[in-house]
């Protein structure tokens, strides 16, 4: 009997050690499957502009396509916030993230966080806005040309109306957002040697209900012609020339279903569209091959822009 119990307990005690290691065996496949991932953050300048919407749905497509090797997060202040955005680069880091997407709010508070996230072996790929910190390459709009094609939309239009002289109002992000102020600097070009007058440009942070505040007070000053160098300026601007009911040309940038109705309304001649969703795809492309070692070929990349008028609204 003493020699069966004895056999009983061997056998039970083997049975828990194979157990055990089948169990631990699992565990560690699953850490191997956890570890092979690499973690690529997309952070925008904020997460409410449907612009960022789209950029996230092209990282996410090629993301996806990746999933064996890649574990992706969009992370985004929910206003534009140096600060907000700067908590985000440091998160991401803390997370162990290998390439983070970069759209930068401005081009020098996030500096100093990207020199860290660098020392600490994090590559920076930009879409859309670069910081005054080198990037592995940069995704984006060539967004003074882009200006200055907007810009010669309205002169065109203006003249077709037998306008040749006016006031012109602007309406920006902040002084400091790159990708804002070049559109700006192309903007103004197109009406050097006019007898135009471009007023001192409004400063509304890609706020929709700022921005149609500051334009409102623009068409009370009589100007003709309006700018908004971004999405919610954009609509700012339309709303306000809607709720005015004048016969003012408003020229925007970036698309969403509201600056699509705008115009369809007459309330914007048009707008510049970026193409967001190949910026993302394209950002996330070039991750990838950083994190598997590979050389990027084009540093910097044009992903293009449209011009859409009323007639290709549908």
């Amino acid at each position: 009997m003493n020699k069966i119990l004895s056999l009983l307990v061997s056998l039970l005690l083997i049975t828990g050690l194979l157990s055990g290691c089948a169990s631990g065996g699992s565990d560690e496949a699953a850490s191997a499957d956890t570890a092979e991932k690499s973690k690529v953050y997309l952070i925008t300048m904020d997460q409410m502009d449907q612009h960022w919407q789209n950029v996230n749905k092209g990282a996410e497509e090629v993301a996806s396509a990746n999933s064996d090797i890649i574990e992706y997060k969009w992370s985004a202040p929910d206003k534009k916030d140096d600060a907000q955005q700067i908590d985000k680069v440091n998160n991401a880091v803390s997370d162990g993230a290998k390439v983070i997407l970069l759209a930068a709010n401005g081009p020098d508070a996030i500096s100093s966080a990207l020199e860290e996230a660098a020392a600490k072996g994090v590559k920076i790929v930009y879409v859309d806005s670069p910081a005054n910190f080198p990037g592995e390459a940069t995704f984006a709009t060539d967004n003074k040309a882009a200006g200055k094609t907007a810009g010669e939309q309205m002169l065109a239009e203006l003249n077709a109306k037998g306008v040749t002289s006016g006031d012109i109002g602007i309406i920006n992000v902040k002084p400091d957002t790159t990708s804002c102020v070049l559109r700006e600097e192309g903007f103004r070009s197109a009406f050097e040697g006019t007898d135009f007058n471009i007023l001192t440009t409004q400063f509304c942070e890609g706020d929709a209900a700022k921005s149609q505040d500051a334009a409102s007070n623009f068409i009370s000053q009589g100007c003709v012609g309006i700018f908004g160098t971004n999405e919610g300026g954009t609509v700012g601007v339309g709303n306000a020339i809607k709720a005015s009911g004048k016969a003012v040309v408003g020229v925007g940038f970036d698309k969403s279903d509201t600056i699509l109705g705008l115009i369809t309304d007459g309330a914007l001649l048009c707008t510049m569209a970026q193409n967001p969703d190949v910026m993302g795809k394209q950002g996330m492309e070039a991750a990838i091959k950083l994190i598997n070692g590979e050389s990027i070929s084009s540093k910097n990349v044009d992903t293009g822009v449209s011009v859409i008028t009323k007639d290709d609204v549908k």
